[in-house]
């Protein structure tokens, strides 16, 4: 989608909001306190999924009260917008992760096949444990049966769903809520 102002205003005006700033915030809040005593005492590093898992990696990273690295990865199966078998690596992680513990932070949980090849990833390169962690889950039995977030903040319907990370054609990550586009 090329930028169009008018279409964009359009899609946000009519756009459901189905979770407010509040509860996203409280779901965040939720999930450190769940995270802290599964990985607080054993010196992780916290990998955020470009570009989605930005947001919701920055704001659950500060709240984690216990000693934690950060670094991302950028890996893709969507070429052109659509998806494909092979993950794609733009840019993978910057430190080891041999001998880590691991908390890979995304912004959602849908059909799960890019989540999927991460985590195979981190496990290959010889991560001690890898832990998954994602803002939004869809509810929808499209996911692989044993892929399973270990932390969820949300569970959403089946929905085009931006926001707090998650795009509509590239905009909207900024926005302080999660919205659903009208009629989907």
């Amino acid at each position: 989608m090329s930028f169009d102002a008018g279409r964009l205003q359009e899609v946000l005006r009519n756009a459901d909001q189905i979770c407010s700033r509040a509860e996203v915030e409280q779901a965040l809040d939720r999930m450190a306190a769940e995270i802290t005593p599964v990985i607080g005492d054993q010196d992780p590093l916290l990998l955020c999924v470009m570009t989605g898992g930005m947001v919701p990696a920055s704001e659950l990273f500060t709240r984690l009260e216990f000693p934690v690295q950060l670094d991302y990865l950028h890996a893709t199966r969507y070429e052109a917008n659509v998806g494909g078998r092979e993950l794609k690596w733009i840019t993978p992680p910057s430190q080891s992760l041999k001998d880590r513990t691991l908390l890979v932070v995304d912004d959602i949980l849908d059909e799960g096949l890019t989540l999927a090849a991460i985590l195979d990833y981190c496990r290959e390169q010889g991560a001690r444990a890898v832990y998954s962690a994602v803002l939004v889950e869809k509810l929808h039995d499209r996911k692989p049966e044993a892929l399973e977030a270990d932390f969820v903040g949300l569970h959403v319907e089946d929905r085009y769903v931006f926001g707090y990370g998650m795009d509509y054609h590239g905009y909207f990550r900024n926005l302080r809520g999660i919205y659903a586009v009208a009629g989907t």
